[in-house]
């Protein structure tokens, strides 16, 4: 297990996996989130609360879940720069940080357009609404690092310890709605407890929140190929898969000198 983690902290190694891993994922993530859509718009019934405007719960819920779990992947990330200084590791907690900032983004545009005719109010500064907003601003804050700092170790350095501190905001996301009295209803979604919609609503959210994941895979995945790129193009192997004719040069040199 351990030889294998080493394998996959290899920029070199990474990029030849991801490259066999990434049209799967790509497929899982079409289908599922074509899937849940349609049976998010077409086969959910109504809440006899909300009507149909509890359809926007598809998309905010779990772009709410993942701009969390974003962060605390962030958050491992820097963990690993700080302790083990491994270059993949610096690549994925950058290219992380301009999806999770987005999909937060997502997660509060959604959240208002759902609490409009639910609260009678596009935003409310509740605890909820008020953490998630700072994990915004969390996210921008790892981004704005990254472009102020030239030396590349020390921007990720100085991004890993912007993460793990505002990792503190992810609990009171997750139980400011227990902790304090606030508009925003409890947790839609959980896999520890029975669900309290019927299944018909909840297996949409399900499919949806799977998809929204595997669509977060194939961007960082994708993300992260174009990093190592960038951040290896001046190695041999590198080279060789951007010009392989190149390399055959290199080699015809090599021979016809020896000869």
């Amino acid at each position: 297990m351990w030889t294998w983690y080493h394998k996959l902290s290899s920029p070199k190694w990474f990029y030849q996996l991801s490259g066999q891993w990434l049209p799967w994922i790509a497929c899982a993530a079409v289908l599922f989130l074509g899937t849940g859509l349609v049976m998010a718009l077409a086969y959910a019934p109504a809440d006899y609360q909300q009507g149909n405007s509890f359809r926007i719960m598809y998309i905010h819920v779990p772009s709410a879940i993942l701009a969390q779990s974003c962060y605390m992947m962030m958050a491992v990330a820097g963990g690993i720069v700080l302790i083990w200084r491994i270059k993949l590791a610096e690549m994925v907690l950058k290219c992380i940080a301009p999806f999770g900032a987005s999909i937060t983004f997502l997660a509060l545009v959604t959240g208002g357009i759902w609490g409009y005719p639910t609260w009678g109010t596009w935003w409310v500064w509740d605890a909820r609404g008020t953490s998630m907003l700072i994990l915004l601003f969390l996210y921008f804050g790892v981004i704005a690092l990254q472009s102020a700092i030239n030396n590349t170790s020390g921007a990720a350095r100085a991004c890993a310890l912007l993460s793990l501190v505002g990792l503190v905001n992810i609990p009171i996301i997750k139980y400011s709605v227990e902790w304090w009295n606030t508009l925003h209803q409890p947790a839609t979604f959980k896999l520890t407890e029975k669900p309290s919609m019927p299944m018909e609503m909840w297996l949409p959210l399900l499919i949806m929140v799977v998809a929204f994941y595997l669509v977060f895979t194939v961007v960082l995945i994708m993300r992260v190929r174009n990093e190592i790129l960038e951040r290896e193009y001046k190695t041999n192997w590198v080279r060789k898969l951007i010009d392989p004719s190149a390399d055959r040069s290199i080699k015809s040199s090599v021979k016809n000198g020896g000869e």
